[in-house]
């Protein structure tokens, strides 16, 4: 596996020394890792872990830069072929995100190593694949303000080198008032920044040299860009306090021999905390502890177990703590061991290392997919081979479906998805998608396959921020799509149209095979209505679908045409079932007028799964090319199927125990919702219909029969 970290720059910092330490760690396990950032005091210590450094100007906030950045970071990653992309600050975030949305193998992680606002450039630290934060207040943090699913963040607190920070027990304390030649140090580490709280720090260092003249302070750090004149003001105030002389200012060259000189180390920081390296580097090396009681800190410090915890800004709080450590050499002594133990438990270099290889490990075992399928009913069901097809091939693959709502119960039950988004109908308009599509990007696909292939379809693919979205280019929004296959001018099966796409993904073969899973419930409906409307259950049962989509009056068939079979199927003996949607209401009750006979009339009146149990228990079912038709295929009844303006070979399954009948004219197919003529429909005779019942009906008699029927004749 080969890792690349991205980070502003390699100077000293908990940021940059985390970095080091997880580069180490991959290569001691046969990983690869590489470090991308503008280079830094650093970059000596990352070469001789054995990583790669490669500079580039991720540091810099100038948006050219940053646009500068990103095709470089795209030649990178294809060039060495880069497995996890891991960011560490923001505007490194930024490039690495749009780079790796280029480069569909590089997965994109990041850590959270700060309290961020909620500024737009903040919110890329939550568009990881996973978003790794080292304390449970930036993990709520994450959640609450910037939206991040929970089941993406990882909770990975920070470790530390056990073999680089030892234990060493400190000296006691003096006793108040007589003085001893040794003194004691107090130190605080860490950027020099107004928010790490320096300033509260001197002023409590100022009450306890009033009752402890024998100690003296460190204050180790370097300060941030743009940031530098902190420095002197703090030195001002060093003066104004009359600290100078108890008071050394320091670059952090090497902590842990820092830490070596230090009895107590304070972070008086008044910002919520990330989580506090220092701490924990302390605590390894037997250092009492005094912090404030902020953001990850109460992750690491127990207050009054293994170190003490003031409040934000409170000077004269922290000055008492610092007495109080210093008088009191078992408490102290007590903090250091609890502190030790501590990190030994929960905060070693080899956990946070094994978390973060884990993480990545999994990323590249689990995928997650999304298929897009909005509509209509009939071309949802014949998807199902397509889940069904990407479950074998991707058996450990999280696969999600995006259907419109009226249409999530085909799928309700299906074994091979494990989640439904449901996609409101009356998302019509781009601003009312383009706040759909958050929730995409939040769950964060690894592949989206567009089998809705229209405008709308590709729209939602490309916002969902997936970096390898499959489906068909159809010459309007296809360049939206970076996977993609163009149209055939060959009639294809619709089953055998979606495969196409999916051989893009490596997925050979799909089944022509439609399954449904109605719940007990619908079926015990449709076994009820059929007990109290049938007249005689021995006798035949043909289902006879009267309508069509609303938008296709073309493919419905005649009502004389109906009228005339229903009457002959009554003379034959045989029951009747229609069906409907509730649109269908008057056309079933003028029908039912015209008809000699009665029959069991269940337009409008079943849900999805209702009909397609009530299908099942049908001999034959007789449909124009709508969703019923197939509905009866999955269901396994047999089907007479009438086609008119469209074409039976790119809407149909040609396989056993159905008929097509269409009629061989010259206009069609015309794929025309509305015509006058309608001369397609109205040339199917009733009579050859009626034939096409006898014959399926003849397979319970162990009669032949023809599985397909094209019937040209006039």
């Amino acid at each position: 596996m080969k890792v690349l970290q991205i980070l502003p720059e390699l100077n000293m910092g908990g940021v940059e020394r985390g970095c080091i330490d997880l580069a180490r760690e991959l290569i001691k396990r046969n990983h690869q890792a590489l470090v991308v950032s503008g280079g830094g005091r650093l970059l000596e210590a990352l070469e001789a872990t054995g990583a790669r450094h490669i500079k580039l100007a991720v540091h810099k906030k100038s948006p050219f830069s940053i646009l500068a950045s990103i095709p470089r970071l795209i030649k990178i990653l294809r060039e060495e072929r880069v497995d996890i992309v891991h960011a560490r600050s923001r505007v490194p975030a930024i490039i690495a995100f749009f780079a790796c949305r280029c480069v569909s193998t590089a997965t994109f992680v990041t850590t959270c190593h700060g309290h961020y606002n909620k500024g737009l450039a903040s919110r890329v630290m939550g568009w990881g694949k996973v978003v790794i934060a080292p304390s449970s207040a930036i993990a709520h943090h994450m959640i609450e303000s910037f939206g991040v699913p929970p089941e993406r963040i990882k909770l990975i607190p920070r470790g530390v080198d056990l073999k680089e920070f030892r234990f060493l027990r400190r000296k006691s304390a003096p006793p108040i008032g007589k003085h001893k030649p040794e003194t004691f140090t107090i130190g605080v580490i860490g950027r020099l920044t107004p928010i790490k709280g320096h300033k509260y720090f001197l002023q409590a260092l100022a009450k306890v040299i009033r009752l402890m003249p024998e100690a003296r302070a460190m204050i180790v750090g370097e300060a941030s860009s743009g940031k530098e004149r902190y420095i002197e003001e703090l030195k001002m105030l060093t003066r104004r306090l009359s600290l100078d002389r108890y008071v050394e200012f320091a670059a952090a060259k090497n902590v842990s021999d820092i830490l070596s000189r230090l009895d107590i180390l304070v972070l008086p920081t008044i910002t919520q905390e990330a989580f506090g390296r220092v701490l924990i580097e302390a605590g390894a090396s037997g250092v009492a502890v005094i912090a404030t009681r902020v953001g990850g800190v109460v992750d690491i410090i127990e207050d009054g177990k293994n170190g003490i915890l003031v409040e934000p800004r409170d000077a004269n709080g922290l000055a008492l703590s610092i007495i109080r450590l210093l008088k009191d050499s078992q408490l102290r002594h007590s903090f250091e061991t609890a502190a030790r133990k501590n990190v030994e438990d929960n905060f070693s270099l080899e956990q946070m290392a094994e978390k973060t290889i884990r993480v990545y490990e999994e990323l590249q075992k689990t995928l997650k997919i999304l298929v897009i399928k909005l509509s209509a009913l009939g071309d949802i069901v014949l998807s199902i081979p397509a889940f069904a097809a990407l479950r074998k091939d991707f058996p450990q693959a999280h696969i999600t479906a995006l259907v419109a709502t009226p249409f999530k119960p085909i799928l309700q039950n299906c074994p091979y998805i494990n989640e439904i988004i449901e996609f409101p109908l009356e998302n019509k308009s781009y601003k009312k998608i383009w706040k759909f599509s958050r929730l995409l990007r939040k769950l964060n696909f690894d592949v989206v396959i567009d089998l809705q292939n229209n405008r709308k379809s590709h729209i939602l693919a490309y916002l969902s921020a997936c970096n390898r979205r499959y489906g068909y280019d159809n010459g309007k929004l296809g360049f939206l799509l970076n996977k993609k296959i163009k149209e055939i001018d060959m009639p294809l099966s619709p089953i055998k149209h979606q495969a196409r796409t999916l051989h893009l993904l490596g997925v050979e073969t799909v089944k022509e095979q439609l399954e449904l899973w109605p719940e007990e419930a619908d079926e015990t409906w449709a076994e009820e209505f059929l007990k109290q409307h049938r007249k005689n259950s021995s006798l035949p049962l043909i289902g006879i679908n009267i309508g069509a989509s609303v938008n296709w009056a073309s493919k419905r068939w005649g009502i004389d045409k109906l009228k005339l079979l229903l009457d002959k199927l009554s003379e034959e003996g045989i029951e009747v079932l229609v069906t409907g949607q509730g649109q269908d209401k008057g056309f079933s009750r003028h029908l039912r007028d015209l008809c000699k006979n009665d029959f069991i009339d269940a337009v409008g009146e079943t849900s999805i799964m209702q009909l397609a149990c009530l299908i099942k228990r049908c001999n034959v079912y007789i449909t124009s090319d709508s969703a019923p038709l197939h509905i009866a295929y999955a269901a396994g009844t047999p089907v007479i199927a009438l086609f008119g303006p469209t074409e039976p070979r790119r809407h149909a399954l040609l396989g056993p125990r159905q008929v097509i009948i269409k009629k061989k004219i010259d206009c069609a197919p015309c794929y025309k919702r509305n015509c006058r003529k309608h001369n397609c429909m109205e040339e199917i005779r009733t009579e050859e219909v009626l034939s096409a019942v006898k014959r399926l009906l003849g397979v319970n008699e162990g009669k032949p029969y023809e599985d397909t029927v094209t019937d040209n004749a006039s």
